[in-house]
């Protein structure tokens, strides 16, 4: 099994405790790294397909109209500058949405001038420990990413 479908069958069996809710098409995490605060995930529902190209056009635009919710709702809870978008697969070949709320500084003085987009900030600051959350925290933004996907659907 991929990461994303370990992650998908914890939420499942009610124990992933990044869980926020479930949509059509996937599920909402909040990222387990907060460096770019707000981060978080939009996992598509099973392992069929790679690429989005793959699926027919109803559920690739539902899918599709699903992440750009989950989107504006990361916006309207932790009220970033911009929001980034990246749909890779090259680690964990399963759709997956990563969503960033980026504020100015938010890559310190890497990249272009601390200008650039969040892959060149380093892996081992992004990842650190410092940058988990849990307890309290982790429901707050659960929470009000919550309240705000409710306002949208």
């Amino acid at each position: 099994m991929c990461l994303i479908c370990d992650r998908i069958e914890m939420i499942r069996n009610g124990e992933n405790p990044y869980f926020v809710k479930e949509l059509e098409t996937g599920y909402v995490v909040i990222g387990d790294n907060q460096h770019f605060y707000g981060y978080a995930l939009f996992l598509y529902k099973n392992h069929k397909y790679t690429e989005l190209f793959q699926m027919d056009m109803d559920e690739r635009t539902k899918f599709m109209q699903e992440m750009t919710i989950v989107a504006q709702a990361v916006y309207n809870a932790f009220k970033p500058e911009k929001m980034n978008y990246e749909l890779l697969g090259m680690g964990d070949a399963h759709l997956h949405w990563h969503l960033y709320p980026r504020v100015e500084g938010d890559i310190e003085n890497y990249g272009n001038h601390g200008k650039g987009p969040v892959w060149w900030y380093p892996m081992e600051k992004m990842y650190s420990d410092e940058c988990r959350v849990g307890g309290d925290e982790l429901e707050q933004m659960k929470n009000k990413l919550l309240i705000e996907l409710e306002k949208l659907l």
